[in-house]
Parts: structure tokens; C-alpha cells; sequence
């Protein structure tokens, strides 16, 4: 089993970014896995059970579609310092795959800088093409600098004033060219409170600063008027967020052919002793009501599904199985609504 790391370390981060995929278990039949014994049958289950909670990233649609406005956005922006560079916030609903499609997208561009330009700059420093930090509810402009050393590992991220902390995270994307800048969450950003406007406004001045592009992750910005801010009013500086954002939104599946694409390709990473064809496929419908077209809560699902019809031996994923799995409080009530209609057609 993989040891810990976190993305907000260039340690963790340069993990993610050079570990290669993982090797599928082989699928082996019901009297094969019968065969195996003691610590051969749990070495397997451990494995089966890694490959299902980590066996990659599908293309989606909404997926592919984001990907390439990021390429766009990021190529185009080969501004000289003394001029701005466009951001991209990627925006949507809980359980959509924003920070997921916001890292791959950073750890694609990362390889393929490293390969291009090499471990070191040409002033012989690590390179590190890419930053990630992710937003707290408590995030203020002193610990936005903060995590930005600290994901750099410069020594004075534990000390310093907030302007102080500001001069390391500038000398760090200097000295280490980095490119692109991740920052997860901004949806924690209160925009009516002082340490709110504070960060709001630092994040202009580090895209003012830094010949990085800034790729944004958040929930539900759209809908918490996020962009509109400050375009007409006592809060007008906050205008640039508008002008300067592209907006890449993120949305659920409906229950048609790209939902459907979605379930066959997740099937065929299943490895189940009694799984067949077909078998998640026919429960499309169920699956899509049950998790509202959100990825995060079908992953979610199927992960614990797996992991518990390899624990009972009964090594397949059915809607009696299914049944039994909680997920989020969402998907929940879904289900609640699914029980309802079905118990309604059965006493009709």
C-alpha cells in the first residue's frame, strides 16, 4: 500500500507527478482465487483493492473539453512580465472532478516541461513548473504566502510578516520557473469580509507579479455571484476578477449516451472473479439516480462496492450490493426518492 503525501509539498507534488500508472491485477476465475491461500489471497485483495479506489483517470467529455480550453489558455499566455496574464477558474457543483481535472491538467504540463527543459534551470535551480495550494475557510494573506513557501519548502514559511512571506513566494517562482499556479477552493474566499477582499486582491497582485498562469478551482462560484463582484458599486476594485477569469464550467452527466459511455468504461477496470459484461452496464439507470450524474459520488460507489464484494466473496457488483453501500448525504436522498418511485410502480 502507497505511504502518504500531500499535493501542497513540491515533494508530494513531484510524486503525483512522476509515479507511473499502476498495473492492473489480473482478473482470475472463481476456482483460481479459491486456490490461492493465506497471504497470497489477502496480497491480491490488497491489490484489487488499490486498483479500484486508484485505477485512473477516464476521459470524459467534460473532462477532454476543459483540458483543452486549459492548453489554450496556457499556451496563449507567452506575455512579457511587464504585462497580465489571463487566468482560468474552473467552476461547478461538488463531485464533478474539478480538482482532479485541474491536477492532471498541471501534472501533464509539469512532464512535459521537465522533459522539455530539464531538472534544473538554467541558473542550475530545481525547477518545478508547477505550484499547488489549496484555500481554507480561514485563509488569510498572511497564510496564502504561507502555503506557498511551504509548498516550495523555503525556510522562512515559518516566520516572517505577510509582505515578508509575499517576497519568499515571488524569489521561489523566480528562481524555480515555475509556470502555473493551482490554487484549490477559492470558493472559501468571502469576498465581504477583510481577510476576504485581502486575498482577493493578493491573488491580482501575484498575477500582476509572477509570469505564472493561475488555474482556479472552486464550488458553486457562479451561482455565489463570485464574478460579479465589485462591477458596479463600493466593491468596483474587485472588477478585475470578472475581466480577467475565464470561466470553465464543469456540469453533471444527464443519463444519455456519454452516462452510459461513463458505466462500460469503468466496468472494463473492474476486476471481479464473477463479473462479466455487462454486468454494471444494465445498471445505468440505477447508477445514475443514485449518484445524481455526479462522477465523484459513482466513484465513490463503485470503490465501496468492490471493496465489498471481494470482502463477502461474493466478487461481483449487483443492485442488491449496491443497496448496501452508503455514500454521501446527496446521493443518500436520491436514494430515498428512487425507493419511493420504485415502492409506488409496484403497488400501481
Amino acid at each position: 500500500m502507497s505511504s502518504a503525501y500531500s499535493l501542497s509539498r513540491k515533494e508530494g507534488w513531484r510524486r503525483f507527478v512522476q509515479t507511473p500508472p499502476r498495473t492492473r491485477p489480473e482478473t482470475l476465475a472463481p476456482d483460481a482465487l479459491a486456490r490461492l491461500g493465506g497471504d497470497a489471497r489477502a496480497d491480491y485483495d490488497e491489490a484489487r483493492h488499490d486498483w479500484h479506489a486508484n485505477f485512473g483517470t477516464i476521459a470524459t467529455p467534460q473532462l477532454t473539453a476543459v483540458r483543452d480550453e486549459l492548453e489554450l489558455i496556457v499556451a496563449s499566455n507567452r506575455q512579457d512580465p511587464d504585462r497580465v496574464r489571463g487566468s482560468a477558474v474552473i467552476d461547478g457543483q461538488p463531485g464533478l472532478g474539478k480538482t482532479t481535472i485541474a491536477n492532471l491538467f498541471g501534472r501533464d504540463f509539469d512532464r512535459t516541461t521537465r522533459h522539455r527543459h530539464g531538472p534544473l534551470t538554467d541558473a542550475g535551480d530545481e525547477r518545478i513548473p508547477v505550484f499547488r495550494v489549496g484555500l481554507t475557510s480561514h485563509t488569510t494573506l498572511r497564510t496564502l504566502n504561507k502555503m506557498i513557501c511551504e509548498f516550495y519548502g523555503h525556510p522562512g514559511a515559518v516566520r516572517g510578516s505577510a509582505a515578508q512571506l509575499a517576497s519568499y513566494a515571488l524569489d521561489c517562482v523566480l528562481t524555480c520557473d515555475t509556470r502555473v499556479g493551482i490554487i484549490d477552493d477559492v470558493h472559501f474566499i468571502d469576498q465581504k469580509s477583510k481577510d476576504g477582499l485581502a486575498v482577493s486582491n493578493h491573488l491580482k497582485w501575484l498575477a500582476n507579479e509572477l509570469p505564472v498562469t493561475f488555474i482556479y478551482a472552486g464550488v458553486g462560484l457562479a451561482e455565489r455571484r463570485f464574478f460579479e463582484e465589485g462591477l458596479s458599486g463600493p466593491s468596483v476594485a474587485l472588477a478585475q476578477t470578472a475581466r480577467r477569469w475565464t470561466r470553465l464550467g464543469v456540469g453533471p452527466f444527464t443519463s444519455g449516451k456519454d452516462w452510459l459511455a461513463l458505466i462500460k468504461a469503468v466496468e472494463k477496470q473492474l476486476v471481479l472473479a464473477r463479473g462479466r459484461p455487462g454486468q454494471l452496464t444494465c445498471l445505468s439507470g440505477y447508477l445514475f439516480v443514485r449518484t445524481g450524474g455526479h462522477i465523484g459520488s459513482l466513484m465513490t460507489l463503485v470503490t465501496r462496492g468492490c471493496f465489498k464484494a471481494i470482502k463477502t466473496g461474493g466478487e461481483q457488483l449487483s443492485r442488491e450490493l449496491l443497496d448496501t453501500v452508503r455514500i454521501d448525504e446527496a446521493s443518500e436522498r436520491a436514494r430515498v426518492r428512487l425507493q419511493a418511485a420504485t415502492g409506488a410502480r409496484a403497488a400501481s
